[in-house]
């Protein structure tokens, strides 16, 4: 990872301040069981099934040691606005490759978004209902989403040059598919902390526990 996130907790705190109406559920994050985007490498494939201990909001980043060049993303990562709440509260995304911001709401919005530890503004647009906006994240690390027309709005998105992100589940278990073969290492941030651990692929299903 490029850059690293030291206040990782704020972020926590601050998806908990979005609000949301008594009569609609809390967009879902980002699934953690979602195989990503295979790497361009030849090598054998395996999985790797994982166990964090930890409470809360859990991010798993699974990085290669040595370089590696990964195939673009298939799917392009979409935040949504409807009822004065972002949808999903936390967006996983790919860095160098296209995010869109939606704007689904009867009311115009804005999207203010800030690099976490660098405090950079991304970028800060008003969108207004039915439109969308495009960005590609250039600087991997955890964003700050808001709406200045709606200060109680808030989100994150966490952008990595590796499509081998997942949100921990409840449990704290966490799934990669097709990881090739070769020296990895998985980081968790939560709670405030990030904790690392280096794992080896040899194919089939590799186990770790992280705590």
């Amino acid at each position: 990872m490029k850059r690293t996130v030291a206040a990782f907790v704020v972020l926590v705190a601050a998806i908990g301040a979005c609000s949301r109406p008594s009569d609609r559920p809390p967009a879902a994050a980002t699934p953690a069981s979602a195989p990503p985007a295979t790497a361009t490498a030849s090598a054998a494939q395996g999985r790797i099934d994982g166990k964090v201990h930890a409470s809360g909001t859990a991010v798993v980043v699974l990085e290669p040691k040595t370089a590696r060049t990964f195939a673009p993303q298939t799917d392009k990562p979409i935040m949504d606005q409807v009822g004065l709440t972002f949808g999903p509260e936390l967006l996983l995304v790919r860095t160098g490759q296209p995010v869109e911001f939606r704007n689904s709401d009867d009311t115009l919005h804005n999207v203010h978004v800030t690099h976490e530890e660098t405090h950079t503004p991304a970028f800060n647009v008003a969108i207004p209902t039915g439109s969308s906006y495009n960005y590609t994240f250039d600087l991997d690390g955890f964003y700050r989403v808001g709406c200045d027309i709606h200060p109680a709005m808030a989100a994150s998105v966490f952008a990595a040059t590796t499509p081998y992100t997942a949100l921990a589940e409840s449990d704290g278990s966490f799934t990669f598919f097709d990881v090739p073969s070769g020296a990895w290492t998985v980081t968790v941030y939560t709670g405030g902390k990030r904790l690392h651990k280096d794992v080896e692929v040899k194919g089939g299903v590799t186990e770790v526990t992280i705590d």
